[in-house]
């Protein structure tokens, strides 16, 4: 249809802009709907993301209380916390050895090795098991059900760039800033993309074998996203400082 036709027929011309953003509107929210879709897909715990993020902590490592009361806070010394270690995680099931990424997360770091020497982890069962987009196991929680806090949280860090291969260590949440106890491991590379919205604080060095043995095994209903169906207990973590220094 010309200009001049459209000038000549307002009526057809406003029933064509009609169609135009009614089509604009439903492409709109199909891209809303896959993205919601995406994004609910990787979410590692259970509470909702809607939760207001909290202020941005002060500069360096400020853990900040939650009000639960369990335990003390960690103290952090910058030289200390840079430290590397290794972390040991004997669980019913097998033996997992990670390797702690001082040097990129000492906030995340400093906090898990303060909660393994409290025996923090000890007796925790690993909550809950992904087996289809992203593959974590998450674990961390001793109440056993992705809703406790050691007492306090810290901020997010080493996000520039993060990905989740098999093998990652990271701090699991949905606030953005409000890291806890809780820590996922990826057991093999996602299928989806995850953003770069949780902090890498470890690999795995050996067990991976563990863990995709507890993955075969599915989950205790069936689907792709619930508790391991052979319960996982972590029985005990040790924090071993890394004599090569590096």
């Amino acid at each position: 249809m010309s200009d001049s036709d459209r000038q000549q027929n307002p009526r057809t011309a406003t029933k064509g802009r009609r169609r135009v953003a009614r089509a604009a509107a439903t492409a709109l929210a199909a891209v809303t709907a896959c993205t919601s879709l995406a994004w609910g897909a990787v979410l590692l715990t259970g509470e909702s993301a809607g939760a207001k993020p909290p202020a941005p902590p002060p500069p360096d490592c400020a853990y900040t209380p939650t009000g639960t009361g369990k335990s003390a806070l960690p103290s952090f010394d910058s030289a200390a916390a840079a430290r590397p270690y290794t972390a040991t995680l004997v669980t019913n099931l097998g033996t997992v050895t990670i390797e702690a990424l001082t040097g990129r997360a000492p906030c995340a770091t400093n906090s898990f090795a303060f909660l393994a020497r409290k025996g923090y982890f000890d007796g925790s069962r690993c909550h809950r098991l992904t087996t289809k987009g992203i593959f974590v196991l998450d674990c961390g929680d001793p109440t056993g059900d992705g809703k406790a806090d050691p007492g306090y949280f810290f901020r997010d860090e080493n996000l520039a760039g993060a990905s989740y291969p098999a093998g990652t260590v990271a701090m699991s949440k949905v606030v953005p800033g409000r890291n806890g106890s809780q820590f996922f491991i990826s057991y093999a590379d996602p299928e989806l993309r995850m953003p770069p919205e949780w902090t890498p604080f470890g690999k795995v060095t050996s067990g991976l074998d563990v863990l995709k043995k507890i993955a075969g095994n599915g989950t205790a209903d069936g689907s792709s996203d619930g508790k391991p169906k052979d319960p996982v207990v972590i029985q005990s973590v040790t924090v071993q400082q890394r004599a090569d220094g590096r």
